[in-house]
């Protein structure tokens, strides 16, 4: 009796974990910091639109699906780990960085940093295993180039 409520349990525990391709996991944690301020402005989704084009190889028909994706996908999350992790298996660390500098570049598409931005790439940051210095780099390469 024990061992088929234990398999019925491991059962509705893997149909419960989404599974996301890498595109959708880059889409949903560009969108997070979208929405991170709570004030998306136009800016800000251009700048989503062409850092997802940036990061993910598709054409525009994709990248159309893949913005609307991205954003039900991050409002329905309860945390970010789900993403991180599946760019943890599939990026290297070059490619974690340049998911980071994307995420700058969005954060500073307004011309301003809210500091619910800067935490939210610092978490992300961690999450992808970035080190600090590559962090704080890529913040002041995109500071200096919204100036």
């Amino acid at each position: 009796m024990l061992k088929s409520f234990l398999k019925l349990f491991e059962e509705s525990h893997n149909k419960a974990k989404p599974a996301y391709t890498i595109e959708l996991a880059t889409a949903a944690l560009l969108s997070e910091l979208v929405n991170a301020d709570n004030q998306v402005t136009q800016t800000e989704k251009d700048e989503y639109k062409k850092q997802l084009k940036r990061l993910v190889n598709v054409d525009d028909e994709a990248i159309a699906l893949l913005l609307e994706r991205g954003q039900e996908t991050a409002d329905d999350a309860v945390d970010l780990v789900h993403f991180t992790q599946v760019l943890n298996k599939h990026y290297s660390a070059d490619e974690k960085v340049s998911v980071i500098k994307s995420l700058w570049a969005i954060a500073y598409a307004d011309e301003s940093l809210a500091p619910l931005e800067e935490s939210t790439i610092r978490q992300i940051a961690d999450l992808l295993y970035v080190p600090h210095s590559q962090f704080i780099k890529t913040k002041l390469e995109i500071a200096e180039g919204s100036k």
